[in-house]
Parts: C-alpha cells; sequence; structure tokens
C-alpha cells in the first residue's frame, strides 16, 4: 500500500480517568489486516503478560478444601475462591510468602494481606474473603508467585509442600478484559480498515503500556521468521569480531527480554530506558534517583545484568556505533 501513513490514536476512558482502561485506533490498514492484528494483540494482552497472584493456601487444620471452620463464616472452598479474586502488584520479582493469625469478631478481607507485607501492592483492598465470629480463629499462610495467563491448581503443585498445603488456581495475567472490532474507513475509496481495541486491567500496568508491550512481544518473535529469507536480520556480520557482535546484538535486545517484576519494567518505561544498552550505560546512583526506583528494584537489575555478563557503567556507545 503506497504512501501508507498509521496513526495510532489514544483516547482513555472517559468513564473513569484512569489509566488502567483505554481504547486505541490503527488505521489505516489494509483489508483483512485488522482482524489479523487485532486477533495477534488480543492473544498476547490476554496470555504474556506477566503478574502475581495467589498459588498456594494453608490454613491450620485444614487438609482440604471440602473443610470447615469452627468459628468462621465461609467453607475452606469459599475462602480459596474469594483468594483468587484478590490482585496484586510486585515490588519486585521475588515470590513471597505471608502468615495470617486473626482471631475474634473479624472480617477479613484483602487490606489484612496487605497489612502483613511490604512487597506487594493489593489493588483491591476491599475485597472481602470471609468473617470471623467471636469464638473463631483463623490461621493462614499464603504463597504469592509470579507468571503468566492462568495456571490451574494442578500446574502451581510441587514437591515437598508442607503438609496441608492446597494449591489454588492462579490468574496472573493483569489485563481483566481486550476486544477489538474492525470498521472500514469513512468515505475512503480504498479497500482500508480501522483496528479498535479497548482493553482493561487490574492497575498493575496502564492500558497503553500493555498495548506496547505485546506488539514488542509480537514483534520480537517475528524477527525470527523474517530471518528466513534475510539471514542477516540475526547472522554475525564479517566487520567486527563474534565476540563484539555477540555483546551488541545482547545490548540492542529491548528490556522486555529481562523478565524484570512489573514494579522495575514501569520505572524503566517511565525513565524513557526501552533498550538493554541504554540501562549499562547508566551508573547505579542514577537509576536510584528516577522516581520510584528502590534498592530492591536495583538489586534486581544488578542480578539480571550479572546474569547476561554484563553491568552497569559499562559505556558501550562505541561499540553501538561501530560500523557492521
Amino acid at each position: 500500500m503506497a504512501n501508507k501513513v498509521i496513526e495510532l490514536n489514544i483516547d482513555f476512558n472517559p468513564e473513569s480517568k484512569s489509566e488502567n482502561s483505554g481504547s486505541f485506533s490503527l488505521q489505516p490498514l489494509e483489508r483483512g489486516y485488522g482482524t489479523t492484528i487485532g486477533n495477534a494483540l488480543r492473544r498476547v494482552l490476554l496470555t504474556s503478560i506477566p503478574g502475581a497472584a495467589i498459588t498456594h493456601v494453608r490454613i491450620d487444620g485444614v487438609q482440604h478444601e471440602f473443610s470447615t471452620i469452627d468459628g468462621v463464616k465461609e467453607d475452606v472452598a469459599d475462602i480459596i475462591m474469594n483468594l483468587k479474586k484478590v490482585r496484586f502488584k510486585l515490588m519486585d520479582n521475588e515470590p513471597d510468602k505471608i502468615e495470617l493469625s486473626l482471631k475474634g469478631k473479624t472480617v477479613f478481607t484483602a487490606k489484612n494481606i496487605q497489612d502483613a507485607s511490604d512487597q506487594f501492592q493489593v489493588l483491591n483492598p476491599d475485597e472481602y474473603i470471609t468473617e470471623i465470629n467471636s469464638k473463631g480463629k483463623l490461621d493462614i499462610e499464603l504463597r504469592i508467585g509470579i507468571g503468566k495467563g492462568y495456571v490451574p491448581a494442578e500446574e502451581n503443585d510441587k514437591p515437598n509442600l508442607p503438609v496441608g498445603t492446597l494449591s489454588i488456581d492462579s490468574i496472573f495475567n493483569p489485563v481483566t478484559k481486550a476486544s477489538f472490532n474492525v470498521q472500514p474507513v469513512p468515505g475512503a475509496k480504498a479497500p482500508i480498515e480501522i483496528l479498535n481495541l479497548s482493553l482493561c486491567t487490574d492497575g498493575s500496568i496502564t492500558a497503553k503500556d500493555a498495548v506496547s508491550y505485546s506488539a514488542t512481544y509480537l514483534r520480537d518473535h517475528l524477527m525470527y521468521v523474517e530471518a528466513i529469507a534475510d539471514p542477516s536480520v540475526l547472522e554475525i556480520s564479517d566487520g567486527l569480531s563474534e565476540e563484539t557482535m555477540a555483546l551488541r546484538n545482547l545490548l540492542s535486545q529491548t528490556i522486555d527480554e529481562m523478565e524484570l517484576s512489573v514494579r522495575s519494567y514501569n520505572c524503566l518505561q517511565a525513565a524513557g530506558i526501552k533498550y538493554i544498552h541504554e540501562l549499562v550505560n547508566k551508573e547505579e546512583n542514577q537509576m536510584l534517583k528516577y522516581k520510584n526506583f528502590g534498592r530492591k528494584s536495583l538489586t534486581e537489575l544488578i542480578e539480571k545484568l550479572d546474569s547476561m555478563n554484563l553491568q552497569f557503567g559499562m559505556q558501550v556507545d562505541k561499540i553501538m556505533a561501530e560500523e557492521v
């Protein structure tokens, strides 16, 4: 399609003024590509963005989910059902385990979970879990993990878990709804169309970042398909040593490839750091000056870079500028 101009118009839902929901329009697209791109983006949005959820529950005196607890209103199955609804935003990329002991007349909500740890943010603190009467007691342990999409209880099951630990279904995906429709461009003579994409998130990532992450995820996979006809996309060039070219290829990757926690990823995005070479050019003390970027995020990045044989303060501008 000659002289095609792509416009991305972002319009957040005016009803909520929140960046957690938004609608996006992409135009003009050749006929059929609205559905092609819409399906691909929707699939990634609903299955491939990392998030956090409760993976295991252990309650004192309980051996299976069909039990009841004296002095507690809901049975264990209903308690687990309510725990699945709690949404998290992890502050680092590490799983967390918390213990709660509730006694006497108490309404157990997600806020009690928030109060027990500073490793995450509970996004729906008012979510009801159960109610305990004046003679009741509930000692409960929760394990919060990191993953993608929906993971059934059987896949969360691990050997050597403490006796009485129940594996539960986990919904990690931060995108709660995603849909699209395709319409013809009004008044256009050519068969071109508009893709309209709408989505909502749980608040652990903005709608805008979710769409951007999904597009990057698809692009990184399609690069290998492109290499079928154009191997130069991936191959080592004769113009540079194999080691230098390998380092350059590594530095050219986006931070998405580092599989960071949502918090660290969002901090880097807000700081305008999109590529690994931009990250390693920074000094450690520079990173701590960015908004919401703390010691735990810095430790995570140091460990991730070390696993890639990289570090902060590398000064790689010359490598990136060398002729291929």
